[in-house]
């Protein structure tokens, strides 16, 4: 699990690459699944929140530089 404080550290170029590779997490996880190869399925409501909240915070910051911007 990603905590948002460590996030919040990062810049918007690292959290992208944060979300790409947390998106690919995700799809390996549901191939996986998909194969019944997935013991642990609680994983992927974890990932999808890691992603959700990476996501987030990258938004704020673009708005946050955005604002700077004007």
């Amino acid at each position: 699990m990603t905590k948002a404080a460590d996030l919040r550290q990062k810049d918007v170029a690292a959290l992208e690459e944060e979300v790409k590779s947390l998106q690919r997490a995700h799809f390996g996880l549901r191939m996986q699944k998909a194969t019944q190869q997935l013991s642990n399925t609680g994983s992927l409501r974890v990932t999808r929140r890691d992603i959700a909240r990476a996501k987030t915070i990258l938004a704020q910051k673009r708005a946050e530089t955005a604002s700077k911007a004007k």
